[in-house]
């Protein structure tokens, strides 16, 4: 039997699903002994496991709930703005394994950890910010669809869009500040129960035929603007320099299972964009506008067309994988903004703490950063939008330095600081000026990036040369 609300089972279902991810973090917290434990895992993950924390970690609230918006609202726009992503990704598949080859050969641990060892900590520094900052708005647009779905399944109990995003950060803060990386692997096998809602879809309109004729034509026809060219340099280059990516090279046990869990990872997320496209033009067949517009935003498509076709139970264990993804990509982003705050800059100021301390301080950081983000997801009430606002910043100052610090011999301590600054301030300037000509900041932000990162480091190579870390060699050569 289909019904259009929320049963008490499925509520029980999703309940269950929130306490045992608080259960699982008090658990796995023995395991979690060092930081190399808490970061990476102890550096010990596998291609498979690689493959399903990938997937997640790209999927994501935004990516998921927020996309299934943007193809409700625009169509085409949803699988424009993925593919470039999804290029971007099985290029860093590609050089996976010389980042996990870095991280053991020299203890590098995070990008920041790279930009030290080559530049200085000047520059460790000031990517740490800016990674900090870019986590805490992933964190945000997590939080934003979390709080999404927790309206929507408590709207009749009086929960609110505010007590929802406070509910996410709790549990958020539990499960990552005990178990760090463990417990986000662990439990991310759990989200593709959400793949019943496109097939049920088709089930309730009677077929694929059945859609195709009732598809609105604006929706699958493909178009750009210079939105949409801004996202899709966005996404591209965020990938050279995502900082959680790059914590799952280095965690991974081997240069082999790192490059094949991340490929395996990027094309099983491949699948995902036209499902998730799917979802979001499929709901103006199956969910009447009315009964959208009750909860406020169109992150809601995918959670509202699971009330609504799936029977009971069935929407439970649905609602309960969306959860996972979310969960997934918000604990590890919530861990790398950690791992920058208290490893990338505490420690260059106080490099002689304890391991024990430096333990202890991540799990303090693990409570204050969620609510950072949550001040951001109760300003900015859409995940895609937060997601592009703090990406496009990061995407524009650290995705060519990233690149040129793993692979550029003649990149110098001037140049890489110039290309950073240079980057955040155009694409800042940019976007304070109204966004010119409609063209996303990332574009004249990375090209100004670009510029400044190699005519200084040509310009100062021969006087100052940093030390190039090849792990081929196993030496720190010029």
């Amino acid at each position: 039997m289909v019904h259009n609300q929320l049963h008490v089972i499925d509520l029980i279902i999703i309940a269950a699903y929130l306490i045992s991810m608080v259960l699982i973090g008090v658990v796995v917290v023995k395991k979690v002994q060092s930081m190399d434990d808490y970061y990476l895992g102890g550096r010990s993950f596998g291609p498979l496991v690689l493959m399903a924390t990938v997937c997640a970690t790209i999927i994501g609230g935004s990516g998921l709930m927020g996309r299934a918006g943007v193809a409700y609202s625009s169509g085409f726009k949803a699988i424009m703005t993925a593919l470039p992503y999804l290029l971007g990704m099985f290029i860093f598949s590609g050089f996976a394994g010389r980042i996990s080859a870095v991280g053991t050969t020299f203890h590098v641990t995070s990008i920041p950890d790279l930009f030290e060892q080559r530049f200085g900590k000047t520059t460790k520094v000031i990517l740490g910010g800016l990674i900090a900052f870019t986590m805490m708005g992933t964190v945000a647009s997590q939080v934003t669809a979390t709080a999404t779905i927790i309206n929507m399944l408590g709207n009749e109990i009086g929960i609110s869009y505010e007590m929802g995003a406070l509910i996410a950060c709790v549990v958020f803060i539990v499960y990552t500040a005990t178990s760090g990386l463990f417990g986000v692997i662990y439990t991310d096998v759990f989200l593709f129960v959400y793949i019943l809602i496109p097939s049920a879809s088709l089930v309730k309109l009677g077929g694929l035929s059945v859609f195709l004729e009732g598809l609105a034509p604006e929706l699958a026809k493909p178009y750009l603007d210079g939105g949409i060219v801004g996202d899709i340099i966005t996404y591209f280059v965020f990938t050279l320099a995502g900082a959680e990516m790059w914590q799952r090279a280095f965690a991974a046990k081997s240069q082999k299972a790192a490059k094949e869990g991340l490929f395996l990872g990027t094309l099983a997320y491949g699948l995902t964009i036209p499902l998730v496209w799917f979802m979001g033009v499929v709901a103006h067949q199956l969910v009447s506008a009315e009964k959208l517009a009750q909860y406020g935003s169109t992150d809601a498509v995918v959670p509202a067309l699971a009330i609504e076709i799936l029977p009971v139970g069935l929407t439970g264990l649905a609602l309960a994988g969306i959860l996972s993804v979310i969960m997934s990509t918000a604990d590890s982003y919530l861990i790398v903004s950690v791992q920058t705050c208290v490893h990338d800059i505490y420690k260059v100021f106080n490099p002689n703490i304890s391991e024990k301390k430096e333990l202890r301080l991540t799990r303090v950081f693990a409570v204050i950063l969620p609510l950072g983000a949550l001040v951001i997801a109760l300003y900015i009430k859409n995940a895609y939008s937060i997601l592009m606002f703090a990406w496009s910043f990061y995407a524009a100052a650290a995705g060519l330095p990233a690149f040129a610090a793993l692979y550029w011999k003649k990149a110098t301590k001037a140049g890489i600081i110039a290309g950073m600054v240079a980057g955040f301030t155009v694409c800042v300037g940019w976007k304070l000026a109204g966004v010119p000509f409609g063209l996303g900041p990332t574009v004249p932000g990375a090209i100004a990036c670009a510029a400044a990162l190699v005519g200084v480091s040509l310009a100062t190579y021969r006087k100052a040369p940093t030390p190039f870390l090849d792990p081929y060699q196993n030496t720190a050569g010029r």
